[in-house]
């Protein structure tokens, strides 16, 4: 099975990690650098919905 999940801008990892922790934080979920297979679907869930609440919300603000 191939990975298709590359990232476009390469540039961009270093901010989105910092932006994916800083999610975690908000919503309790106690993330790590590197592996995190021991979280359940819902807490990474809510690190992900954090992050796109917040994204949506920035877009919002800009618009």
């Amino acid at each position: 099975m191939s990975r298709n999940n590359r990232i476009l801008v390469p540039q961009a990892k270093a901010s989105l990690d910092k932006f994916k922790m800083e999610a975690a934080r908000e919503v309790g979920v106690n993330l790590k650098e590197g592996y995190n297979g021991d979280l359940t679907a819902r807490e990474n869930g809510s690190v992900g919905g954090q992050m796109v609440k917040k994204m949506v919300e920035a877009y919002e603000r800009n618009l």
